[in-house]
């Protein structure tokens, strides 16, 4: 039954062609394991999780609200590498080593985002790759 569904979904995804396609910019960050930046499928695409480096020099910018900004400039250059903005973005995930930073996060998105805004959820967790002090990733739909 189940793999009855697998090949009818594969055969939707042919049909329509939805075809995967990488996304790649040299203006964030390269992805540091087995991982793209971005994958477009259709109308949508999915940013991979973005921490505050520099994608100049691959090292983590200084500090909490550095981190945000670095991390909001890197989704943006990724969404923007993929023919959209931040405007498309239609679903934000962020994680954080410190919920208290929440508010840094909520001002620093203002600044990035205007309403409608999209749906998002804040994750506390207990550490991110690098020792990077919040990250995000995003889903993009671009009809």
């Amino acid at each position: 039954m189940l793999g009855s569904k697998i090949a009818a979904f594969a055969n939707y995804q042919k049909e329509f062609h939805m075809a995967k396609t990488i996304i790649a910019t040299p203006n964030a960050p390269a992805a540091i394991g087995t991982y793209s930046q971005a994958v477009r499928v259709g109308d949508t695409v999915y940013l991979s999780g973005q921490i505050g480096l520099d994608p100049a020099t691959m090292q983590m910018v200084d500090g909490i609200d550095a981190q945000i900004v670095r991390v909001f400039e890197n989704l943006k250059a990724v969404a923007e590498a993929a023919g959209g903005s931040l405007a498309d973005v239609v679903k934000l995930n962020v994680f954080l080593t410190d919920l208290g930073n929440f508010a840094k996060v909520n001002e620093t998105m203002a600044r990035y985002f205007s309403e409608p805004f999209p749906a998002r959820a804040a994750v506390g967790v207990k550490e991110l790759p690098r020792g990077a002090l919040v990250e995000a990733d995003a889903v993009m739909f671009l009809g």
